[in-house]
């Protein structure tokens, strides 16, 4: 009777110890990946940046631009040229299964991506924002 009782112990332990280690890449690259609200978005642009603005209000929410230029009429453009490169690696091993069957499981994952976003905002004479386009991509 405990032989058996303990044959039942030990599978549960196993089955128990595997299933902990048993973590998929999906779980690891939502534990690295950065959802950093401080950064810029085409949301944030969208939400933000309205025709009539301050050029210093612009500045407030953006931040200074990569590049600042002038049109034909001697009017401000200021460019906003962001790349970011992302790359994510996230690994775990199922120790206890190491120590108690001698054999262990890991999962891992990692990612490497690109994105870039691109703000052209142009202001009028009194430098108030006229116009705005953005264009972003991700690969």
């Amino acid at each position: 009777m405990f032989i058996r009782l303990k044959g039942h112990i030990l599978f549960g332990l196993m089955t128990a110890s595997l299933l902990a280690g048993c973590q998929n890449a999906a779980f690891h690259r939502a534990d690295v990946q950065d959802n950093s609200s401080d950064r810029m978005t085409v949301g944030k642009v969208q939400k933000e940046i309205r025709v009539g603005m301050s050029s210093a209000d612009v500045a407030q929410v953006l931040g200074s631009p990569n590049i600042v230029s002038t049109d034909e009429e001697r009017r401000e453009v200021w460019i906003y040229d962001k790349i970011a490169t992302d790359r994510a690696y996230s690994s775990s091993a199922g120790g206890v299964n190491a120590l108690i069957l001698g054999f262990g499981t890991s999962a891992e994952a990692s990612s490497t991506s690109q994105r870039t976003l691109t703000v052209i905002i142009k202001f009028d004479n009194s430098g108030k924002v006229r116009n705005f386009a953005y264009n972003t991509s991700r690969f």
